[in-house]
């Protein structure tokens, strides 16, 4: 079951980021992708100058770890379909 925005711990880009991981359409995904990518970045500029967010720019960190590798299967997708 699929968590609410209130329940996220960084509801500004974990939204997005979680359409990402959940879509299932090959030819929606790297849309998401691109949705959640948007969402990441705008946070991390707000980011810049703000104190004790650590915690955030790590699950960022793995965030876009995991959206790079989703954009790499779904291209190599492409290419073997």
């Amino acid at each position: 079951m699929a968590e609410h925005s209130s329940d996220l711990r960084f509801p500004q880009w974990q939204p997005q980021y979680q359409s990402a991981l959940m879509e299932l359409s090959h030819s929606k995904l790297l849309e998401r992708v691109t949705e959640a990518e948007y969402a990441i970045y705008r946070r991390l500029q707000l980011l810049t100058n703000t104190a004790n967010c650590h915690p955030e720019l790590l699950a960022i960190e793995d965030a876009l770890a995991s959206l790079r590798l989703l954009k790499r299967e779904q291209v190599d997708f492409l290419e073997h379909a």
